[in-house]
This record gives structure tokens, C-alpha cells and sequence, in this order.
């Protein structure tokens, strides 16, 4: 669930031609009226990218734009980022609907790649039946062995009390180290960057994230064997042993999902995207 790229930085691709390619900035109406906005880059078919905690489509335009030659690349803010509305109450089936509402705008099916919690998102709304070609995640992350700590049952209600008391950056860390069994000093050591306001100023956003992977980061098994569309179920070589143990249990669990490791790669592949793009895109193709 950490941030996948420079904070506040669009990646580009490494191919000059790419980088020229229009991209469009639009917005949609999910089923509860709240507004998701988006930015199309590309033509042919459709792929929408999620991205997870700290990220915004802004993070995942490097990946937009490495997959624009051979794909309409959706990148959208999820609920409460960027150009994003929050709506009155959140829910993980509000942001399933949103997922929805924007496959819905580039056609009516799309393919799906999601990052992080990005990934148990797209992994829910195929549970749920959205309409998807296919569905391709990097590192859900879900705790299945006990390479690491779970994540408390009452991380959500914590995280969600210290920012309604207003300590965004107290949210932050503590969904860091709880949540992504990010070491302490190495948090400590990220709020003295300038960076940091970045995090803090998503910190809001976090109990969306912990909602979506659920109390203690349980692998939902009974759902993701429900889930019909073509998967393809992404881990880095060099991420986290509890990472890679999520990724093979999702493809374990999701009927004839493949499993692939990006080598080289952990869990912050956004910032170097064009690693992903000749799996991706023979895959969603």
C-alpha cells in the first residue's frame, strides 16, 4: 500500500513519442453522485489504472503513458484524491461503484490494473461482477503467512480517530508502520523529507484503503473464488516475503489466474513502469 512513485511527480515514459500523446482530463458520475475524475491517454482498448494508499492519477501516469501505443489508458483519482469528490459516507461498494461508473464511460468494459490496494479493489468489483476483459494486480496486500505482523483488527478506527483529531501526519505513521510493516525509523526518517506532505495530505484517505483490505488484512478467499474474468496476479522480486506470499495466494485462490514476478522490482514498480509493460500488455490485450 505505499506509494508507488515520486509523490506529486507524472512519470513519463523513456520513449519521446509516447510523452507527445494527447491525454484528455474528464469526469464521470459514480451511482451516488459523487464526481471521479480522470485523464485518457491513448487509443484502442480500454485499461483502467487504480492506484493504492498515497497515490492519485498523477502517480500512475508513467504507467499511462507506457501502455498508451497499444491501449486507452484510463488513470482515475479514487474517492477523496485529487480532483475527486468523497461523497457523504464511504464504502467499499461506493468505490466499486466508481471503478464501475468509469468502465461504464470508456464503453461499457474495460480492462483493469490495480496497484496495491488498487489491486484488492479491482479484486473486489470482479467479485462483485463489474464488467472487466480482464484483470491484472500487482501485490495486493493481503497478510497470509506469518512473515509479519497482522495488522490490528482495530487499525481503521485508530487511523480514522487521528484524523478526525486532525493529526494527519500521526495517521500517516501509523498506517505506515500497522498497516505496511514499514520499520519505525524508516518512517521517522521519511518526515524529515519534503515529501511528507505529500502522505499528509492523503492521510484522510487512509481509512478507504484499510476498509478496502478489510480487519487484519484477511485474504477474502470465499470472494476471489467467485471471480470469473482472466487475472493475472503480479509480485516483485525484490518486494517484502509477506507481499509475495499475497500475490501466489491470490492466484491460488482466483480460478486460472497466472502468477508472474516482475524481477528486479518491488512494491514501488510505479516508478519505473516500463518494466510492466510487455507483461501487461499481453496480457490484457
Amino acid at each position: 500500500m505505499v506509494v508507488g512513485s515520486d509523490p506529486g511527480t507524472k512519470l513519463k515514459s523513456s520513449d519521446p513519442l509516447e510523452d507527445l500523446m494527447t491525454t484528455s482530463f474528464e469526469t464521470v458520475t459514480s451511482a451516488d453522485g459523487t464526481p471521479i475524475a480522470f485523464e485518457r491517454t491513448g487509443e484502442g482498448t480500454p485499461v483502467i489504472l487504480a492506484g493504492g494508499a498515497f497515490n492519485d492519477r498523477t502517480t500512475l501516469a508513467g504507467l499511462a503513458a507506457t501502455l498508451a501505443p497499444d491501449f486507452t489508458a484510463i488513470a482515475y483519482d479514487r474517492r477523496g484524491r485529487g480532483d475527486s469528490g468523497a461523497g457523504a459516507v464511504y464504502s467499499v461498494e461506493r468505490e466499486v461503484e466508481d471503478l464501475a461508473a468509469v468502465i461504464d464511460h470508456v464503453g461499457g468494459s474495460a480492462a483493469v490494473f490495480g496497484h496495491s490496494s488498487g489491486a484488492v479493489l479491482g479484486l473486489e468489483a470482479a467479485a462483485r461482477g463489474v464488467a472487466m476483459t480482464s484483470l491484472a494486480v500487482y501485490e495486493p496486500p493481503y497478510v497470509v503467512d506469518d512473515s509479519r505482523p497482522r495488522p490490528g483488527a482495530d487499525l481503521f478506527d485508530r487511523v480514522r480517530a487521528l484524523i478526525a483529531d486532525g493529526d494527519r501526519d500521526g495517521a500517516a505513521e501509523l498506517f505506515l508502520v500497522e498497516g505496511t510493516d514499514t520499520p519505525a525509523e524508516v518512517v521517522k526518517g521519511m518526515r524529515e523529507d519534503a515529501f511528507w506532505a505529500w502522505f499528509a495530505g492523503l492521510a484522510h484517505t487512509l481509512p478507504y484503503d484499510l476498509a478496502l483490505c478489510g480487519p487484519g488484512n484477511v485474504l477474502p478467499a470465499g470472494r476471489l473464488a467467485k471471480i470469473s474474468v482472466p487475472t493475472l496476479v503480479l509480485d516483485g522480486g525484490e518486494s517484502d516475503a509477506w507481499m509475495r506470499a499475497a500475490a501466489r495466494a491470490v492466484a491460488d485462490t482466483v480460478p486460472g489466474a497466472r502468477h508472474a514476478t516482475v524481477e528486479g522490482q518491488d512494491h514501488g514498480v510505479l516508478r519505473q513502469p516500463d518494466v510492466l509493460r510487455g507483461l501487461l500488455t499481453e496480457f490484457l490485450r
